[in-house]
């Protein structure tokens, strides 16, 4: 999308696709080219690798693309933009660990992957977590009774509690989560190498929050700046978790351009 001299690479949330950014090329067309990839088990895509995807099949895809996009040699390649919102900020995240010295900007929309969570480490990471993860998927019953005891006794918001509920109510939402979650388990970025790598090429960085979102919170990217004040940015807007959205252009854009 677009005709910009500048290439951004767009990462979308759970459960979305690369049409989550078709309305940037309204707004920063002209001075980018967007390209938005369908993450396996998502959208358009046909993922036949099983259920891995590591950070280097989304290198290869990306350099397919600009080698597409691209036919003639230059001699110098412009610097890429990754965008990510939520899921797709740990996949950008990942990828600027392996791309950094291609790597001008991160844009990163209520980001996952900047803390480790327990139940997806536990579900994903462990070998028996994994087998204890697709059994629950095959059979959820008594963790819908675990979770509705962990509401109960508050230790679980309202917000997550309703997130989870919908995500394991039905069995092909679950059939996909499992496939989802497996296959991108591998794209786990270090974050203090990240940090390293964004002082010592002077990437720019901005994180835009929700004010109101209840599953991923700005104190954790408050935390992740630590240390790499002058390079990163973080913008809370008067937004939930869907961040990601034409009605909050306004606040997107700076990410993109200042």
């Amino acid at each position: 999308m677009g005709n910009g001299s500048r290439p951004a690479f767009c990462f979308h949330g759970y459960g979305e696709d690369a049409l989550s950014f078709s309305f940037l090329e309204k707004h920063a067309g002209d001075g980018f080219t967007f390209f938005a990839v369908d993450l396996p088990f998502h959208g358009d895509t046909e993922w036949k690798e099983g259920y891995s995807c590591t950070t280097g099949d989304i290198e290869k895809i990306i350099k397919g693309i600009l080698d597409e996009a691209n036919p003639k040699p230059q001699t110098s390649n412009p610097k890429l933009t990754l965008i990510g919102y939520s899921l797709g900020g740990r996949v950008a995240l990942a990828l600027y660990e392996k791309m950094r010295s291609q790597v001008e900007r991160l844009t990163l929309l209520a980001p996952d992957g900047l803390k480790v969570n327990f139940w997806y480490w536990l579900s994903t990471q462990t070998w028996f977590g994994n087998k204890l993860f697709l059994l629950t998927m095959k059979h959820p019953s008594w963790f819908f009774g675990f979770l509705k005891t962990l509401n109960k006794l508050k230790l679980v918001n309202a917000s997550i509690f309703k997130f989870v509920n919908y995500y394991v109510g039905d069995k092909e939402v679950r059939e996909l989560l499992y496939a989802r979650w497996t296959t991108l388990r591998k794209l786990s970025p270090d974050l203090n190498h990240i940090k390293h790598l964004i002082r010592a090429n002077k990437t720019i960085v901005w994180l835009v929050y929700g004010m109101h979102d209840r599953i991923i919170l700005s104190s954790v990217g408050e935390k992740f700046r630590k240390g790499i004040e002058e390079q990163c940015t973080i913008s809370v807007i008067h937004s939930g978790h869907q961040v990601l959205h034409e009605k909050h252009v306004d606040d997107i854009l700076p990410a993109l351009l200042q």
